[in-house]
């Protein structure tokens, strides 16, 4: 995992030019698309917030940003807590706290090992029932450019995200093999009004979705 000092570099350099463009897509996102799995009575935690472009646009009771990074309380809106720690090692949330935990194009940064402590805290802080949404680059789709950014460690696709998640306490509720494309610099269209007919047509996800997204669900708790 990159230090605090290389994420912010790094954010920096990749994010900057697109940044005002990336927050509007993600409203939309969390509107038309997102929010259907979130009630907004509940405690809902983002997992390597960034500019908290998902936690600020999404609507709940509660919301948590967690991230390495202490310039996520510069992003972070007032509504928002923020909680700077290592996903690996979320002491400061109480176990069985969240209903609802969220992340967006990360497990790819982290080492396997990295991937499964994090997953089984996500499964700590979650209640019984409560669900893990993964959006994730999926290899099989975009190997060609996934190794473009430097920060890349663990490949992924769809299966082999659900065995990790399986095999630590989650059952797969859904998963959407194909639904965005890999990047915003990818295929996406850049116009709002066309990523809004984008989520509205499935079948266009079946050319154009190079990452995948998945529902996991606490089955019990230890």
């Amino acid at each position: 995992m990159a230090s605090e000092k290389q994420l912010e570099e790094i954010y920096q350099r990749r994010f900057s030019e697109d940044i005002q463009f990336r927050q509007r897509m993600w409203k939309l996102l969390c509107r038309e698309f997102f929010q259907k799995y979130i009630p907004t009575n509940s405690t809902v935690l983002e997992l390597a917030a960034g500019y908290c472009e998902f936690i600020n646009n999404i609507q709940a009771g509660r919301k948590i940003a967690v991230d390495l990074n202490s310039e996520v309380v510069n992003y972070a809106d007032k509504d928002v807590q923020v909680t700077v720690t290592s996903t690996t090692n979320m002491a400061a949330i109480p176990d069985h706290s969240v209903n609802i935990a969220f992340t967006s194009n990360f497990f790819e940064h982290l080492t396997r090992d990295e991937i499964v402590q994090t997953i089984r805290e996500v499964r700590r802080i979650l209640v019984k029932g409560g669900q893990f949404l993964v959006l994730q680059p999926n290899i099989r789709f975009c190997q060609q450019d996934y190794w473009m950014f430097f920060d890349h460690i663990t490949p992924l696709d769809d299966r082999s995200l659900s065995e990790a998640l399986e095999t630590n306490g989650f059952k797969i509720k859904q998963t959407i093999v194909r639904f965005l494309p890999y990047t915003t610099k990818s295929r996406l269209p850049k116009g709002l009004f066309l990523i809004k007919a984008y989520l509205k047509i499935p079948l266009a996800w079946r050319f154009l979705g190079q990452q995948s997204f998945i529902v996991a669900q606490v089955t019990d708790q230890a």
